[in-house]
């Protein structure tokens, strides 16, 4: 009886020991609390301006070399304008100024080119006068504070300046639409005429 009051004992601890062991592995460990994530967030760029307002980056844009249909150059008679080949521009003291037309027509337009552009908004290049144009026969002539420009046929080279004071007509151009009647190689402020070289010509048509 003894014996087996010993082992009723011993069954029961071993099964108070095994009891323990699986009430320790079917606790679950305790964990940390989920923290959540941090995100930053930073303002949006912004275009720095200059003081002019356009966006810095952003370039100006100009008349590409050689595309202007009307420029400025350095002459014997001072800064003046030049057609898009550097041939000298002249007014002529016949044309009124506002007008929309032209006084030279026939034989003068041919002695005396137009300088026209390919459309109405003429491209220039260091022209500081008001540009603009008006309808002629041989297309669309630009004006400089509204009057029309020509170059001189009888000009062969960029930076020739024999049409100045033809006829006591024609008259090269400041960059800032101004007439110049300096003769070249001389102070005054007409251009000085001699027979031979100023007058009209029947023949050739060059004062008009």
């Amino acid at each position: 009886m003894k014996q087996t009051l010993a082992r009723t004992i011993a069954a029961a601890t071993i099964g108070l020991i095994v009891l323990a062991g699986c009430s320790s592995k079917d606790t679950p460990a305790a964990s940390a609390p989920n923290t959540p994530a941090v995100t930053t967030t930073s303002a949006p760029a912004t275009a720095s301006t200059s003081s002019g307002g356009a966006t810095e980056g952003t370039a100006a844009t100009s008349a590409p070399d050689g595309k202007a249909d009307a420029a400025t150059a350095s002459s014997s008679l001072g800064e003046i304008v030049v057609d898009g080949k550097g041939m000298t521009a002249y007014y002529f003291d016949k044309d009124t100024a506002n007008s929309g037309t032209s006084a030279c027509t026939g034989e003068c337009a041919l002695a005396w080119p137009a300088i026209t552009a390919a459309g109405s908004t003429p491209v220039v290049d260091g022209v500081t006068g008001k540009v603009g144009t008006i309808d002629t026969a041989g297309g669309k002539q630009i004006t400089i504070n509204g009057r029309p420009i020509y170059t001189f046929a009888k000009d062969s080279a960029a930076g020739d300046v024999n049409g100045q004071g033809v006829g006591g007509t024609w008259f090269v151009i400041s960059p800032n639409g101004d007439e110049l009647k300096t003769a070249a190689g001389s102070s005054s402020a007409a251009a000085s005429s001699s027979p031979s070289s100023m007058a009209t010509s029947s023949a050739g048509g060059t004062g008009y």
